[in-house]
Order: C-alpha cells, then structure tokens, then sequence
C-alpha cells in the first residue's frame, strides 16, 4: 500500500511564548503521522523557539528565519512559498489542533479528490485556554451555510457569496490544496483581509471548499490580535472597505451579480464598524471615529 502523502503544516511565528509551545505540541499529537512542520521566525531578535525546536530532535519539524522582519502579510506569503506538500494549512502560533484534526481533514480529501479547501468545525477559545463565544463568533456560526449528511461543498458564485457576506472561515483552520493556493497567492495590500482574498480568489477560479462540523480545531481569540488593535484605529475598517469595493468589480467584471451586489453593501462588516465606533473612539481618538463611521455611511 502506498504510503499517505506528507501534509505541510506552516507555523509563522514572532518571538517564543507558551501558547506558541502549546500550538507545535498540538501537531506532534496529531493521529495522523505523515506532516511536516515549518515553524517561520519572522527575525525575532531571540533564539529561544528554535533553541527548543531543535531540543525535540523531531524530524518532521524544520526551523526557517527570515532574514528580516517581514511583517503579518509578508510571513503569510513566505509561509505559502514553503509548501511542497500537495496540501497545507498556515496555523496560528496560538491555536492548536486537536489530535484529529490533520486525519480528518485527509479522510475527507481521500473521499473528494476534487476539492480545494477543507474547513471543519472550530471551537473558540480565550487567552486562557476556555472555550468561548464572542459575539464575532456568534455571527460566524449564524451565517455560516449549514451542513447535512456529514458534509457539503461550496463553489464558484455560491461560495463568494456566502464568504462576501460574512467571512464565517477560520483561516488558520483551513486545509489548502497547495498548486492552486500558491498559483494565485495572498494579495499583500491587503493585509487585514488576507485569508478571505485568497478564500475569495479560489472561488473565481473555479475551485471547491468542503466544509463539515467536526470540531477538530481550537481557535485563540483575544482582544492583542492585529485585527482587534486594527479595529480599534478605525484601519481596518478602512482597509475593509477598499477589499469590498474591489472584489465588487472583479465580481461584476465575470458577470457575478449577486456576489458584487453583497460586496457592494457589506452589510455585517458595516454593523461589525459601528459597533466597535465606542471603543474606536475611547482608543483611537476622533480620526478612528472618522474611519470607522465612513465605512459605515459611505455608499
């Protein structure tokens, strides 16, 4: 019997921390064997992490350094230039897989051949490890299209839609098949809405999402992340703002009407705006107010 092909699991990190031990123990758990690990160190100036990389003599692990910093976007990419295997998945440097995770995702693989990306059921944790539901979460789960039957796959102009309309994706829970992922790549200008362009860019070109609901994955949400400080500035509602407006032309261009009409409105990243202006404003001063509230108001 052949042997199962290797699955590349790409870690960008920045500086050693518990969480960051806690997410590369997560894959040596894993049930399934056949990964390889790629922990990224985006030139933090501290050599702690691979020091102790390099204490678990494991293998499948490998240790790269940038040479120089490159930032959230730039990391991604480098990430995604690492691949070899034919799939992957970028993991959070604070999240963790649960033992499962990369077997399930292969099972499903195994039985469709023919799909590009593998999401599965998520469950939301804090700083602290606890499982939570945030009210962004509470959003996700609503919109996020149901599944019968133990699985169910998404295409073409039914899958931007539904991800224009919330972006309901765990990104760093995602299996990715690796040629079409690299072939289009991430869209660097824009940083805060990285994993939905290339979400949204497989979908125009014809590839196929699987989503089904075992929770095998454990996702980190706290208030540190660069989307939330992002939030507070009113940037990334800007940001937000310019992703919508293009991808509703790319959707109009290819003759996607419904597509380009939800990106046009934005609708949830309008209401998510609005309700972030109080804290915006306490944090960021009148300019993230200003920010935020032309996203909001703007046609």
């Amino acid at each position: 019997m052949t042997a199962p092909s290797t699955l590349d699991v790409l870690l960008p990190y920045y500086g050693d921390h518990p969480q960051f031990r806690d997410a590369v123990r997560s894959v040596i758990a894993q049930s399934d064997p056949h990964w390889r690990l790629v922990c990224v160190d985006d030139a933090h100036p501290t050599s702690t992490a691979r020091e102790w990389i390099e204490s678990l003599g494991d293998e499948r692990i490998l240790h790269v350094r940038n040479d120089e910093n490159l930032g959230v976007a730039g990391n991604f990419s480098r990430c995604l230039a690492l691949a070899e295997a034919p799939w992957f998945t970028v993991m959070g440097s604070d999240d963790l897989m649960r033992p499962d995770h990369l077997a399930e995702a292969r099972r499903r693989i195994e039985r469709r051949p023919d799909v590009d990306i593998v999401q599965g059921g998520v469950v939301v944790i804090d700083e602290n490890g606890t499982a939570v539901s945030p009210l962004a979460d509470r959003v996700k789960a609503l919109l996020r299209p149901r599944v019968s039957g133990g699985e169910r796959t998404l295409r073409g102009q039914e899958l931007a839609a539904t991800l224009t309309r919330a972006d309901w994706a765990y990104f760093p829970s995602l299996i990715w098949r690796t040629d079409r992922a690299q072939r289009l790549g991430f869209r660097p200008e824009y940083e805060i809405a990285l994993d939905l362009g290339l979400l949204l860019d497989v979908a125009i070109d014809g590839g196929t999402m699987l989503l089904h609901d075992e929770r095998t994955f454990e996702y980190r949400r706290h208030r540190a992340s660069v989307s939330m400080t992002a939030a507070r500035t009113g940037e990334r509602f800007a940001q937000e703002r310019r992703f919508f407006l293009d991808y509703a032309r790319r959707f109009r261009d290819i003759g996607w009407r419904r597509s380009a009409r939800i990106a046009r409105l934005h609708a949830v990243s309008r209401l998510n705006a609005l309700s972030e202006l109080p804290g915006a404003v306490r944090s960021g001063g009148a300019a993230a107010g200003r920010r935020i509230l032309a996203h909001v108001l703007l046609p």
